[in-house]
């Protein structure tokens, strides 16, 4: 099982293989739906906020006396019966996000993407060359990749949010652009379609670069 390969030009050169954990995970969607959630709760800004009749202006003298009056009898106008009072049970600043073990999150991940590949629906960059940036290439790239990547909204996954295959891309319609290191569970979900750099596609897989070897004296 793999991705496709793409030219610098966006044709189909071969397929990207998956690493042996990726290869291995199962696709389970009750983990992909778990690790979505809280991600999506977490995105929450949680800034709303009320004030209880503690919080509001006003209130220190008892509105009217108590008896003889004809109305109902009242302490204060902060009470929640009143226009302009407090707010019983309103929302307050907190944080929506829970807990999700990072077993559960890597294997939600990997189900995330290895669900792409076997739809055909990501595909592998390898490096363009590209020295500026061109909406009008994209396009063209895009136009000669394989037909599973004309399914929209595209995710492209790139390095650098700076270098030109990003700012290329960011432009189109329902085309996404994120750095590798943003990238979440649900934004693989929300993409109909997948464009991984290269290098994001190696680190995701676990493969590691090689070294050269340190020039020494001998003994």
């Amino acid at each position: 099982m793999a991705a496709h390969l793409l030219t610098k030009t966006g044709k189909a050169s071969g397929a990207a293989d998956l690493g042996a954990e990726m290869e291995a995970q199962d696709i389970k969607p009750h983990l992909i739906h778990e690790v979505v959630t809280a991600e999506m709760a977490w995105r929450r800004a949680g800034t709303h906020s009320t004030k209880t009749r503690s919080d509001v202006s006003g209130g220190g003298k008892k509105p009217w006396r108590q008896k003889g009056t004809g109305r109902a009898r009242a302490g204060s106008n902060r009470s929640p019966i009143w226009t302009g009072g407090g707010i019983t049970f309103g929302p307050h600043p907190r944080n929506y996000g829970g807990k999700v073990n990072r077993k559960a999150y890597r294997q939600a991940f990997r189900s995330a993407i290895k669900a792409h590949v076997e739809r055909g629906t990501i595909a592998v960059m390898e490096p363009t060359g590209w020295d500026a940036p061109s909406t009008k290439r994209a396009a063209e790239y895009l136009a000669t990749a394989p037909a599973e990547l004309a399914a929209r909204p595209l995710l492209v996954v790139v390095t650098e949010s700076s270098s030109p295959e990003a700012l290329s891309f960011r432009n189109m319609r329902d085309v996404r652009v994120l750095e590798a290191r943003d990238i979440e569970t649900v934004d693989i979900m929300a993409g109909r379609s997948v464009l991984v750099e290269r290098d994001v596609w190696d680190r995701w897989n676990g493969a590691v670069a090689p070294v050269a070897e340190a020039e020494g004296d001998d003994a």
